[in-house]
């Protein structure tokens, strides 16, 4: 069921806001019903008291529920929520910031050996992809390391598109750099993780999708599909197509995360 970008995905919201049947108010509701498979309670609980939290601002300010529609869609309401979980860890941050041992250069975070390539979002497929796409016809990161992301610079290891970096980039930490190598290649030892902003991040993702169904289609991408596909020279609409997830890697990287926040 259609549509599959943002700006579909307001044009049927538009319509539908048009015969009265959707409002900010009825998201919420849809919200307060949606399950996530694999999610604990109390994880499912935060995740909609963040959202619900979102869209309460959103009608105050008198968003309309088109517009709402596609910031959930595109996985721009899960980036926004994401990031402000984020800053208010920061405020306090826990051992694993303060003892951090991760440098420029180190890299071994970005080989990327799952199945789904790293779980993001629309939005930030497109960020990525729009950062990426000058580099089309260089070198990059696989010339390193098979698996490695190509938005890497496979001389310096470095991210050539930092700005534009997923949450998964931005919520991966270690205080353990060697551990990192080891388990690049294949290794289980510990020191590094993500953040708990990530878990609330793919939580609400999923949340939007649950509430949107009949509404319109909210999806997941493989982020070094993404990056390839723009160093390959694909136009962004192109590589997203590419890079579009199946249902099921938004499911698994929700119940991953799930059980690594529970180890």
């Amino acid at each position: 069921m259609k549509p599959t970008s943002s700006r579909a995905a307001r044009r049927r919201a538009q319509k539908s806001n048009t015969s009265g049947t959707i409002t900010v108010a009825d998201i919420a509701a849809r919200v307060a019903k949606a399950k996530v498979k694999g999610a604990g309670k109390a994880q499912e609980d935060r995740a909609k008291r963040i959202l619900t939290s979102f869209l309460q601002t959103a009608e105050s300010y008198g968003m309309p529920a088109n517009e709402v529609v596609a910031e959930m869609a595109s996985g721009k309401a899960a980036w926004r929520l994401g990031h402000a979980v984020r800053a208010e860890i920061l405020k306090s941050p826990p051992e694993a910031v303060t003892k951090a041992a991760c440098a420029q250069g180190c890299a071994f975070c970005c080989i990327l050996s799952g199945g789904e390539g790293g779980v993001i979002t629309g939005f930030e497929a497109t960020q990525l992809h729009k950062a990426v796409s000058p580099l089309a016809g260089q070198p990059d990161g696989r010339d390193w390391h098979a698996a490695a992301c190509p938005a890497l610079d496979p001389e310096t290891r470095s991210c050539r598109a930092y700005d534009a970096r997923p949450m998964i980039c931005r919520s991966f930490l270690s205080t353990d750099a060697e551990a990192c190598e080891r388990n690049a290649a294949g290794g289980t030892e510990k020191g590094a993780g993500l953040l708990g902003n990530h878990l609330d991040y793919l939580l609400i993702h999923a949340l939007c999708r649950q509430a949107l169904k009949g509404i319109t289609q909210v999806h997941s991408y493989n982020m070094a599909a993404t990056a390839a596909s723009a160093v390959a020279g694909d136009d962004t609409a192109t590589g997203l197509a590419k890079a579009r997830h199946k249902p099921s890697a938004l499911e698994t990287a929700c119940r991953d995360a799930v059980r690594a926040a529970q180890a």
